[in-house]
């Protein structure tokens, strides 16, 4: 599958790329990354501060690239997550587990699962690790998108 062909079947919108939106999604990223950090909120919080910075790293990586995903559509989370390796190059073994840290948060926001420790844990490393990716996927490849006017 390819980004084209993601945007053939309607999971995906063609996006204009905007330097300050993306500035302030990536600032945004940063803020979540730091508040899933914060030990005195319960884990279920910190979990889904965590989750939110993978999926504004992932809208990062199709923002520059061109696309967004058609949030009208069920499954724009999976698709965002997805699309990863088309836009930043991420190991499918890496998106696997993003997929499962995906279902985790579903199974907790809409079925009221507890997040475990471990969850918690994963979730932190690996929102840690993608936007250290993204930031210098962004510096890569798209560095004039990033600069302040």
């Amino acid at each position: 599958m390819t980004l084209q062909n993601l945007l053939a079947i309607k999971r995906l919108q063609a996006h204009v790329a905007d330097g300050a939106a993306l500035r302030k999604l990536l600032e945004a990223a940063r803020r979540n990354l730091t508040d899933a950090q914060i030990t005195a909120i319960g884990a279920d919080l910190r979990f889904d501060a965590a989750y939110k910075c993978v999926m504004q790293c992932a809208m990062l990586g199709l923002w520059a690239s061109g696309y967004r995903t058609a949030t009208s559509q069920p499954g724009h989370h999976q698709t965002a997550v997805q699309s990863l390796g088309l836009t930043m190059g991420v190991p499918n073994s890496t998106m696997i587990v993003l997929d499962g840290l995906r279902k985790q948060r579903h199974l907790s926001d809409y079925e009221g699962d507890p997040v475990s420790d471990a969850a918690l844990a994963a979730c932190i490393a690996h929102a840690t690790a993608l936007l250290a990716n993204t930031e210098t996927w962004l510096l890569e490849h798209h560095r004039t998108l990033l600069d302040t006017p």
